[in-house]
């Protein structure tokens, strides 16, 4: 731990927190998504249908129901080739919130920052309890404990590439009993660290609550430890303030993604990316500002711009011109995109 002090954990090895630059705190690079496959409930041959611009539209809106569109590990040169306008649009470093259960590769994500530039913190842990082994299930606490301390100190899946935040942490809703071990394990292992950790909160909007109750009695430091995807979670503003009172960082990470149904949860009206920059600016009157964080969560194929998608350059691109002209200003939205992700990703 003391190694790591003051510093940011990138899979090519430590930097100093200065060299981030604009920072997308929620993303994924090479993964698989098929654990969260939804059969549509029409137009059932677009199931395994390739992806082509006659039935784009439909992939768009039904992300979770074509097979293909899961297999983003399938797409390194696209992602790379994407990696680079981000860069060039001023991007500085991506946190690859991928963990164990949804295919991390963390080889990958190496050659990726080394061809680009890109600084890359990539994710120990567990995804959510449908992807946990029968063997995962049954580890205690401590050995889980011990598997997430060794993917931030040693290197994760065999190799000695080292991972620089926990999370992101898979939780469903409600809660499983091998989801809220993980979360222990996590608590204790950020003790022992002093590292980042990122939370994915099972979709209602007492989730993260119950969440963030259980890291604080297992002595997990709630300042150091993203809640993600609030803008699916919690959309009444006195229940999201009463939640920001809780002390982490409030992470909208859903930008570029609009649709008419939400798979996943079709009492949710996904927001546009208009709603998500009055939440955002919501949250900064109300005194948050250095609490926010944002990013895309980019985790499927028509997301990406050779599938006609919005990039990971959507936010530096489209979104801050928009926060600018509904009056962010630019000191806001360094604070959002520089600094509060250097401050959350520097270990203690």
């Amino acid at each position: 731990m003391s190694s790591l002090s003051g510093k940011v954990q990138t899979v090519l090895g430590p930097i100093h927190p200065d060299q981030l630059g604009y920072t997308l705190t929620h993303e994924h690079l090479s993964m698989t998504f098929n654990c969260c496959f939804c059969p549509p409930p029409a137009q059932k041959a677009l199931v395994d249908a390739p992806i082509v611009m006659e039935n784009l539209f439909w992939v768009k809106q039904n992300p979770y129901s074509n097979k293909e569109n899961l297999l983003l590990n399938q797409e390194a040169e696209a992602v790379k080739e994407e990696l680079l306008l981000f860069k060039a649009a001023g991007g500085g470093s991506i946190v690859e919130n991928t963990t164990n259960g949804i295919s991390r590769d963390v080889k990958m994500l190496k050659k990726f920052s080394s061809d680009t530039g890109v600084n890359i913190i990539g994710g120990a842990g567990f995804y959510v309890d449908a992807t946990h082994s029968s063997a995962t299930r049954l580890l205690r606490v401590e050995q889980l404990t011990e598997i997430i301390v060794n993917e931030v100190l040693q290197g994760a899946d065999g190799t000695d590439i080292k991972c620089g935040i926990i999370g992101e942490i898979g939780c469903s809703w409600p809660l499983t009993e091998s989801e809220k071990k993980i979360l222990q394990a996590t608590a204790e292992a950020q003790i022992q660290l002093g590292c980042p950790v990122n939370i994915h909160p099972g979709r209602n909007s007492d989730a993260p609550s119950q969440i963030i109750q259980i890291l604080q009695e297992a002595g997990s430091d709630i300042s150091k430890t993203v809640m993600s995807h609030l803008d699916r979670t919690i959309f009444d503003e006195s229940k999201l303030l009463e939640f920001a009172k809780l002390g982490s960082y409030l992470e909208y990470d859903l930008f570029g993604t609009e649709m008419l149904n939400y798979q996943f949860n079709q009492e949710v009206d996904m927001p546009s990316d208009n709603d998500r920059i009055k939440m955002v600016r919501m949250l900064i009157n109300e005194g948050y500002e250095d609490r926010i964080v944002i990013s895309h969560d980019i985790h499927t194929k028509n997301r990406l711009l050779k599938y006609g998608g919005h990039g990971y350059s959507h936010i530096l691109n489209n979104i801050v011109p928009k926060m600018l002209v509904r009056g962010i200003s630019q000191q806001s939205i360094d604070k959002i995109l520089l600094e509060n992700p250097k401050k959350w990703l520097t270990f203690k």
